[in-house]
């Protein structure tokens, strides 16, 4: 039955009511949200709206990250009757403005840190989206009946869902206008083709997507806001398109399914094989990946199953769209026993035109037209689409210029029939190249037969003029990331030159590449869905072109990865404040003239928690995962720029416990701490505990910060002091390297006492559910470990000096900024203590306390506003303990 518009959606809603709707990340914590909290926050948003004089057909500009606030939004808006104007959260405020003004927008909903758009000479009212669970008032219990009185009129297939603007910042952006009915012209066929494999989809319910596409991308709101209902799905957004996150994101929320753009699957494909080339292991690879052609899917899975192994058995299919996939990516999944799923659209057709079918895809295809939509070929192969999902038109002078509904949509892509009569994609016409003898070249051809040359990270292939007339020249990304300035130009020259030799020697003719460029930087300049910019290319290369010579090397145009390098280093010293980057006078940023030889002290004066800043910035920038106890080991950048061409297989050296964690090691510890250190801790220390009512009132975890005397008795004395709910929930973070050196002693200690080591490591770690936190590396995987235990109900104890007080006055040392970041990141109340006595018994080199004589005191809980600088959180909880 055909619905009535996208708000019947709902009614899936409630059905799957207490299932989970969104996982996201909110710092090192993942928050999940049910459907039932989707509902509450949709309808509350709507009643905001209402109250702010927003009528049925206003314009309301959506402007963030992907979160389950703007889910909440966008929805909300959908049942006030709103449109919703969707905008890239790395939109410039220029075009944003341009956005308002053409719209005439009645409201703002915008991620913190957003500056206020201007639509004419006022601000227009914007509403922060974290305030839509915060300061929102819930509407508890709302009934799907109930939605519709929160429209101003009825709304219809014919209204206007939302409006989606070109990505630009020079040109006036221009609005596809998208109905309710355009979008469920693609969701109708989507739901009958998935009916038959419900009675199958419960043996694997809940199903889980993760998803990399942003919310202002109509794929990604195909797949992220309409597909899940129909199945009661999860939508995890990863903010992160490293692959090592991605791949720890999938294990971990045990997902079905990966939506993304070609491009994050290209960087998904080469991560994975270069952690085999990292772990030695990539001739067993490429000798399985030739061993299993032509097996059954079930035997191309088990020969792969360490791959499938690190993703989880759960998973089991990329679905990608926004452009074409290359082969060769498509092919590695495929053979390592994965479904790979292709649709075909683009924005004025709702998403969707064409979708492989996931169990019976054909290679190298977009899958076959979709049922209820009108299709042909125009005679120089573009393709041409008719239908109910087709726009309405396009947003001009504030309201729809409406195209012909008899009229052809032209979709200026290139495409042609398989004998199957599967669909398959050719390139942009306006990208095909013609040859005086009126050949027609197609880019994506002559690219496939480049990505599979060694060396070949990347490729687009662009028309040059040459002599009035038009010819491929091929712009190559090289597999170090970049033209390094440190290798010699003609080495660099004889790797592309081989590449587009080898490349041209499997072409016709007429398609041959005479003209080439190395590109200069890490990676082309893309769209936010990960498209090569052609135009930004195109300019650079003709610029690089302009000589003589048929070809041009990063040499020509820009220093390489070294000059790159150095340029990111800057603008990360600029970013950390003037005051901060100063440390070579003379020098902006803070970086000298010595370039890699220069110690990072020295440049950027570098604070143990800066190097984790900068390690995540460039693994996002190089697209590689570093090691974290060799990357606290650089001193200079050259050092750093050789960690970047052969990184390590491993994140950090040390171990995250998370088995610590589970259910029946809680039962075993509780049995062991009740039954000898409780008793210990009241024997020895008979703790005197002041300030335990200030615990009443909390709810769910919660940080506890205390000061730090000695290793031994410490975390006991707290514990004693915490109420049973905390107290039998609590991770505890020690010295990263006290515990290295007691899972791994050295070797030249006396063998008992490296056992004892080895043994004592194991209980500590058991009983007290204890996890490193070094104090020079490895905060990352610590600060996860932290979230992920705050993510489970447990609570997390830091000591923020970081070790034992050994000064003579027994005054607290100072606290270590981490704990600023942790606590913002985690954002759970944080409960101070101090304990006293304990110094004074340590002085004396008694074990046993006199009666009264140890306190532990427990203060109010705390929190910082948001965007506090770690280092003054770190300040004030050691000033709240000192007063305690």
């Amino acid at each position: 039955m055909a619905r009535a518009n996208l708000n019947s959606l709902f009614a899936e809603f409630a059905k799957y009511a207490r299932d989970v709707a969104v996982v996201q990340r909110r710092g090192y914590r993942r928050e999940r949200w049910t459907y039932a909290q989707l509902i509450d926050c949709a309808v509350s948003c709507a009643v905001l709206l209402r109250e702010r004089g927003v009528q049925t057909g206003d314009r309301v500009i959506l402007w963030g990250p992907n979160s389950f606030e703007w889910v909440a939004a966008f929805w909300g808006c959908l049942l006030r009757g709103a449109v919703a104007v969707p905008l890239d959260d790395g939109a410039t405020i220029e075009f944003a403005s341009r956005v308002a003004r053409e719209t005439n927008v009645k409201l703002v909903f915008a991620a913190s840190g957003k500056p206020a758009i201007q639509s004419g000479t006022d601000s227009v009212a914007t509403v922060a989206f974290e305030e839509i669970t915060r300061g929102v008032p819930f509407v508890p219990g709302a009934r799907v009946a109930d939605l519709t009185r929160l429209a101003g009129e009825p709304v219809t297939r014919s209204h206007i869902a939302e409006i989606l603007f070109t990505s630009g910042t020079t040109a006036e952006p221009r609005g596809v206008v998208l109905t309710h009915g355009n979008f469920l012209a693609n969701l109708e066929p989507l739901e009958r083709g998935i009916d038959p494999y419900r009675k199958y989809e419960k043996w694997m319910h809940p199903l889980r997507f993760v998803s990399l596409v942003p919310l202002s991308h109509v794929f990604g709101q195909v797949m992220a806001l309409f597909v899940p209902p129909l199945l009661g799905a999860t939508t995890v957004f990863e903010p992160s398109t490293n692959s090592s996150e991605i791949v720890r994101t999938i294990k971990r929320e045990r997902a079905t399914a990966l939506i993304a753009v070609p491009r994050m699957l290209d960087g998904l494909h080469a991560g994975i094989l270069r952690d085999f080339d990292a772990a030695g292991e990539k001739t067993w690879l490429q000798h399985t990946f030739d061993a299993v052609q032509g097996q059954k899917f079930l035997r191309r899975a088990w020969r792969f199953r360490r791959i499938h192994r690190r993703l989880g058995w759960k998973f089991w299919a990329f679905i990608s769209g926004g452009a074409a996939l290359i082969p060769e990516t498509e092919e590695f999944f495929r053979r390592i026993g994965y479904a790979v799923v292709q649709g075909y659209g683009m924005t004025e057709t709702a998403s969707l035109i064409s979708l492989n079918h996931p169990f019976r895809a054909a290679q190298g295809s977009i899958g076959k037209v979709l049922p209820g939509r009108e299709f042909r070929l125009a005679e120089d192969g573009e393709i041409l689409v008719r239908g109910d999902n087709v726009s309405a038109g396009y947003w001009r002078n504030g309201g729809v210029q409406a195209s012909s509904e008899e009229a052809w949509l032209p979709t200026g892509d290139v495409g042609e029939f398989d004998a199957e009569g599967n669909l398959k994609f050719r390139g942009r016409k306006k990208n095909v190249i013609v040859t005086p003898a009126g050949l027609n070249i197609y880019p994506a051809d002559l690219e496939q037969a480049l990505r599979v040359q060694p060396g070949v990270k990347d490729c687009v292939v662009i028309a040059i003029e040459r002599g009035g007339n038009a010819e491929p020249c091929a712009v190559l990304l090289m597999q170090d990331g970049s033209v390094d300035a440190s290798v010699p130009t003609n080495r660099t020259d004889e790797t592309a030159g081989r590449a587009i030799e080898n490349a041209n020697a499997s072409l016709a003719e007429y398609q041959r590449m005479r003209s080439w460029v190395a590109w200069p930087d890490a990676d082309f300049p893309r769209t936010p869905t990960g498209k090569p910019r052609l135009g930004a290319i195109t300019a650079a290369a003709t610029q690089m072109l302009s000589g003589d010579g048929t070809n041009a090397t990063a040499s020509q145009f820009a220093t390489g990865r070294a000059g790159e390098l150095n340029t990111l280093l800057q603008k990360f010293s600029a970013a950390r404040g003037p005051s901060q980057s100063d440390s070579v006078p003379g020098v902006p940023g803070g970086v000298g003239p010595g370039g890699s030889g220069q110690q990072l002290e020295s440049q950027l004066n570098l604070t143990s928690l800066d190097r984790v800043e900068l390690m995540s910035a460039l693994e996002e920038r190089y697209q590689v995962e570093l090691n974290e106890t060799q990357f606290a080991e650089a001193k200079t950048v050259a050092d750093i720029e050789k960690l970047l061409q052969s990184p390590s297989a491993r994140r950090t050296d040390f171990v995250y416990p998370l088995w610590t964690l589970s259910a029946p090691m809680r039962c075993i510890r509780l049995a062991v701490y009740y039954a000898l250190v409780w008793p210990a801790t009241q024997f020895f220390g008979h703790p005197r505990i002041v300030g335990r009512d200030y615990l009443r009132e909390l709810r769910g975890p919660v940080l506890v910060v205390s000061n730090h005397i000695t290793r031994r008795d410490d975390s006991g004395l707290v514990m004693a002091g915490l109420p049973p709910r905390y107290r039998h929930m609590l991770a505890t973070a020690v010295g990263g390297e006290t515990l290295q050196t007691m899972r791994h002693p050295p070797r030249e200690w006396f063998f008992v006492k490296r056992w004892a080591y080895q043994v004592g490591y194991w209980l500590v770690t058991a009983l007290f559910t204890t996890f490193p936190l070094p104090q020079h590396s490895g905060f990352r995987e610590s600060f996860r470990f932290a979230g992920a235990a705050i993510d489970r109900g447990y609570s997390v104890l830091v000591f923020p000096e970081g070790h034992g007080n050994d000064s003579e006055s027994g005054e607290m040392d100072k606290f270590q900024s981490g704990i600023g970041l942790l606590a913002e990141n985690l954002d759970v109340p944080i409960v101070p203590m101090r304990l006293d006595g304990v110094w004074k018994m340590r002085r004396e080199g008694r074990r046993i306390a006199r009666r009264g004589e140890i306190v532990v005191r427990i203060g109010s809980s705390v929190r910082f506003p948001l965007g506090t600088p770690p280092e003054e959180i770190a300040g004030k909880l050691r000033k709240i303990i000192e007063e305690l």
